[in-house]
């Protein structure tokens, strides 16, 4: 990693006086500081460009010629801490800005949390098309964290009971404050704990669909990633040896939870290879996607009882 760029902040904001100034100096400097990107931008210049619209309280879409305006000098002050925040302290920006955008969603985030950033989104979106035999009348997300994915099934399937289970405390506060920021508590209902045992506790009954993103890294490939990655829970990342630790456990479980024509989603993204020799001969569905992303299996649970039967 290249050292980090030398930025005082007076002369920073002495120095720079547009949002577009700013746009160009944070996209060098993060690219300098050759900081990580998979956050939910892919790059500096997005990066820089988000953090800087939202130090100014912009919308996402913002005419050019604001982008030339001059700041006050409390703003150029606000939007230069940011961009400083984001080269010396190498957190995720989300965590900067408190919010992270997921099927076209706006959810708080924090440190307690990962942020949101996964292709199941593109499934969300298209309502789980071809995979579901009808629309799901109850949707299981289990490692739930912030909420996304159930408050986003929660929104597509309108008529849907969801329930959404994160097994850390202070994840959990989050997953119910977005919950009621969303006005979804009379339609997902979150629990804490592990996996499907408070589900159990409760009486629950079988769901149509479970889906999951699952903490899924190997613990070696986990030590190797970079600080952005770190500055996220290890609890939401790592699971063992090999990654698979709660996968394994979560397809043992699923069939006592899923419905007779129900099906098991869930994200390893880069772990396949992990998972295919951990779970051989499983006979997943593995979808593409248009607009990015990987390592999402789909299995029935007739296909799943049978090949456990097998084991």
């Amino acid at each position: 990693m290249s050292e980090l760029p030398k930025n005082d902040l007076d002369e920073v904001v002495d120095t720079l006086h547009s949002p577009a100034d700013f746009v160009r100096w944070g996209a060098s400097a993060f690219a300098q500081a050759d900081l990580a990107f998979g956050h939910g931008l892919d790059n500096a210049f997005d990066e820089a460009y988000y953090l800087v619209r939202h130090s100014l309280h912009l919308p996402h879409e913002v005419p050019e010629l604001y982008l030339r305006t001059r700041l006050l000098t409390e703003e150029r002050r606000r939007v230069a801490q940011c961009i400083l925040a984001r080269l010396e302290g190498r957190k995720p920006a989300a965590y900067l800005t408190g919010e992270a955008w997921f099927c076209g969603l706006r959810f708080r985030v924090d440190e307690r949390v990962i942020v949101p950033r996964s292709p199941l989104a593109e499934l969300i979106g298209d309502a789980f098309a071809p995979w579901l035999a009808h629309p799901p009348r109850r949707i299981l997300d289990l490692c739930s964290g912030s909420g996304c994915i159930a408050i986003a099934c929660a929104m597509i399937f309108p008529e849907a009971e969801v329930h959404a289970v994160e097994i850390d405390p202070g994840a959990a506060e989050l997953m119910f404050a977005n919950i009621a920021d969303h006005g979804m508590e009379h339609r997902v209902f979150g629990h804490v704990g592990d996996l499907y045992a408070p589900l159990a506790a409760q009486g629950e009954t079988a769901f149509d669909l479970i889906v999951t993103n699952p903490p899924y890294v190997p613990e070696e490939e986990w030590q190797a990633l970079p600080a952005e990655y770190h500055a996220e829970p290890k609890l939401a990342l790592a699971a063992g040896d090999d990654g698979m630790d709660v996968v394994a456990r979560l397809l043992q479980g699923a069939p006592d939870w899923l419905s007779q024509d129900g099906v098991l989603i869930g994200e390893i993204g880069a772990s396949t290879a992990e998972f295919d020799s951990r779970f051989a001969d499983l006979p997943a569905h593995w979808p593409e996607f248009e607009f990015g992303g990987s390592g999402v299996f789909i299995i029935e649970r007739a296909a799943l009882v049978d090949w456990l039967a097998r084991q």
